[in-house]
């Protein structure tokens, strides 16, 4: 949405409106989901991140100060609640499944790792080689991509929603644009 539309929907819905609240989620749904799935990397957790953000965001909307773009008020929401799950998992070390013989049992029951032949077609999907390219940067790189393509964010926005420099996030642009296209094989 615009930045004129979103502030008057603020407004209206601080006045009282709850229609507008719901005009506003309903038009960030879908960006947000897709913003935050490329941070958490798979659909429960994306789910219930995008959640918890539109719950943040009406918490806290009589707090948001409406000289400021709402769009890059909720994507930093969406940025900080992805930050909160990533630090909340915990790993578990492959020798916590040892027995006491030091054999290592999730191993040892591991399927075969070679691809099955609905998996090799799925590979062959573009979308799929450029999500396993994506993933390959480092998280500040995707950040940026993603803020960009998914969130349709400026530069200016992505630069204020990440709290760093604005030449910092073009910067950044462009060495994941370039080494994106190294990790792409060529066709």
């Amino acid at each position: 949405m615009n930045r004129l539309i979103d502030s008057q929907l603020v407004a209206d819905y601080l006045a009282g409106d709850e229609e507008s609240l719901e005009i506003l989620i309903r038009s960030y749904l879908k960006p947000i989901y897709g913003f935050v799935y490329k941070y958490v990397g798979n659909e429960q957790n994306a789910e219930d991140v995008t959640q918890e953000v539109f719950i943040k965001v009406w918490s806290k909307l009589k707090r948001f100060d409406q000289r400021k773009s709402f769009k890059t008020w909720i994507f930093s929401i969406a940025k900080n609640t992805c930050i909160d799950l990533l630090r909340k998992r915990k790993t578990i070390p492959f020798t916590a499944f040892e027995n006491e013989e030091g054999e290592n049992q999730l191993i040892e029951t591991l399927s075969d790792p070679a691809p099955l032949a609905n998996e090799v077609l799925e590979r062959s999907d573009i979308t799929e080689t450029i999500n396993a390219a994506i993933n390959q940067l480092t998280l500040k790189y995707r950040m940026v991509l993603s803020s960009r393509y998914d969130g349709d964010l400026s530069f200016k926005e992505i630069s204020e929603s990440l709290g760093e420099p604005l030449h910092t996030i073009k910067s950044r642009h462009r060495r994941a644009l370039i080494k994106l296209k190294h990790l792409l094989p060529e066709s």
